[in-house]
């Protein structure tokens, strides 16, 4: 199940791609600047190459001292063509970062809510298993005449936690809503059964038993899951290929892949769910998801000099990328959800930096931050309500 936890890896990662491409589209930018200079070679005229480096050369520093205001490039004492490049070129990265924020803001929520797809893919391959056997089994019958012995070569056909999925309407429904099916992958499923499932150690213990109990047909689908579909590299290539978030996603899939298989264990006088939801209230974390992203971008200028004026032994530009996007992230936390105890946020981020960071960055992190909240305190901008002002010691 995706908490705010990982709500805030999420966001903490995609806001690290924005600021990569905030800095692919400055340079694009340059590009366009130096290009705009180059000499006419269709004009008659004599090109004063010299000159028009040195033009290129103060549109580009005009344009990266005002690519935050842009409008103050009216007022500055330069060329026209100058300012209009520069302008022209601050345009341009105003405009990519835009549609980089949109692309990035989109992918990563709709990343979070292909979770469902995902984990009912990686039940469907243990269904797609099952129906591999069956056919072999049938297909043996058929060429012997009917006069073969199975033996226990159906445990897996006949498994209790496959087959109550599949006669679920929950889960028949969530296959169909969710767009699951493994039509297009049969000879991947025979190859794959072939090199990974049969030859496991877990699969052949199971064939060893004349009648599975609940418990044991639990425990190989378990096994089955956890040491072949999520272990497995071929196997791991197709969850990527749907799902470009998939190193992020994937303990959460498997996480809830394993739960369906649990639920499903459930005795007659435990009613069971075999759908985990992503979240307890998906709405609720996705408005949090979203605004934890946009305000972060939002209050980067401002984000950019309280880190400045606590790090003034440091130039910021020296500073950890990771660890700006993690403040940054902090900062417009404290400042814009009222109801997030500051020492909660200060710890989220810590853990963050953790793992994401550099060696020193928790000790950093923390402090900075520490220094930063009782002091936007202080000056009331950052102002708790409801459960927001538990002191959480």
């Amino acid at each position: 199940m995706l908490n705010r936890r990982i709500l805030r890896v999420k966001a903490f990662q995609n806001l690290y791609a924005y600021e990569q491409c905030k800095g692919s589209n400055l340079n694009l930018a340059k590009d366009f600047i130096r290009e705009s200079f180059l000499p006419d070679l269709n004009s008659m005229e004599v090109q004063d190459k010299t000159a028009l480096s040195r033009e290129a050369e103060e549109a580009i520093a005009i344009f990266e001292q005002n690519v935050e205001k842009p409008q103050k490039l009216i007022t500055i004492d330069a060329s026209e063509k100058v300012k209009k490049i520069a302008l022209e070129a601050g345009k341009q990265v105003k405009e990519a970062n835009e549609k980089d924020r949109l692309f990035l803001l989109k992918n990563m929520v709709v990343s979070a809510e292909r979770i469902p797809q995902l984990y009912l893919l990686a039940i469907e391959l243990l269904q797609a298993f099952a129906k591999h056997v069956e056919k072999e089994v049938a297909k043996k019958q058929r060429l012997a005449g009917g006069n073969v012995i199975i033996g226990n070569e159906l445990n897996l056909v006949n498994n209790q936690v496959l087959k109550r999925l599949r006669e679920s309407k929950e889960y028949q429904t969530a296959l169909t809503k969710n767009g699951v099916h493994l039509e297009d992958l049969e000879l991947e499923i025979k190859e794959w059964f072939r090199e990974y499932v049969k030859p496991s150690e877990a699969y052949q213990q199971y064939l060893s038993l004349s009648q599975p109990q609940l418990e044991q047909d639990f425990e190989v689908v378990d096994e089955l899951l956890k040491k072949i579909i999520f272990k497995n590299e071929v196997i791991l290539t197709f969850f990527a290929e749907k799902d470009l978030n998939w190193t992020e996603n994937k303990s959460v899939v498997r996480s809830l892949a394993a739960k369906v298989l649990k639920n499903a264990t459930l005795g007659e006088e435990k009613p069971w769910e075999p759908l985990p939801e992503i979240a307890m209230n998906w709405e609720e974390d996705k408005e949090f998801f979203e605004n934890i992203f946009n305000f972060t971008i939002e209050n980067d200028v401002n984000s950019k000099v309280l880190i400045a004026e606590k790090t003034k032994n440091w130039d910021i530009e020296r500073l950890a990328f990771t660890d700006k996007v993690i403040i940054s992230m902090a900062l417009a936390e404290m400042i814009n959800f009222p109801s997030i105890p500051v020492k909660v946020t200060i710890n989220e981020y810590i853990d963050i930096s953790k793992t994401y960071s550099t060696p020193k960055s928790k000790q950093f992190v923390n402090g900075l931050l520490d220094v930063l909240a009782k002091e936007l305190t202080e000056k009331g901008q950052i102002r708790k309500s409801g459960r927001g002002l538990l002191d959480n010691k």
